[in-house]
């Protein structure tokens, strides 16, 4: 029973909870990275490099299984047969996701910090220059003492 009580003490605490939101998020946030990547940014640098598809940028490293019967060409079919495939392309599109997404979540906590971060406190102006308050004391002083 105390290993129950424990456990939901735990779930209660709100940084679990926060957990399980940003773990949500990020994997919504992910798709939308790779989608960005696989779909706008390597068609653009597909057309940039005249038509090289890097998704299908491979060294094939030993025989193809003797039932496969597709292209030699096709990088995820060959794959999917188990061929012994160096896949140097689909690197190259997982690092961009990579830097991609790094570079987004930069600039996501970089305005998430902005804008939580206290205003600046002003320092109230400094006192115009004059005596100072020994000085304006000892002319009080001078003062009284001349009265007397």
């Amino acid at each position: 029973m105390a290993l129950l009580n424990d456990f939901k003490a735990f779930i209660q605490k709100g940084n679990v909870l926060d957990l399980a939101v940003g773990v949500i998020i990020g994997a919504a946030f992910g798709k939308i990275v790779t989608s960005l990547t696989e779909d706008l940014i390597m068609p653009v640098l597909t057309l940039a490099t005249g038509g090289i598809n890097f998704a299908n940028k491979f060294i094939l490293l030993g025989a193809v299984p003797a039932t496969y019967k597709g292209s030699l060409t096709d990088y995820a079919a060959l794959k999917a047969a188990g061929a012994p495939l160096f896949g140097y392309g689909m690197f190259v599109t997982n690092v961009i996701n990579f830097v991609l997404m790094a570079f987004v979540i930069f600039l996501m906590v970089r305005l998430a910090t902005r804008a939580m971060a206290k205003p600046e406190v002003v320092a109230p102006p400094a006192p115009p220059p004059g005596p100072s308050e020994v000085d304006l004391l000892t002319e009080i002083r001078d003062a009284l003492k001349s009265r007397s």
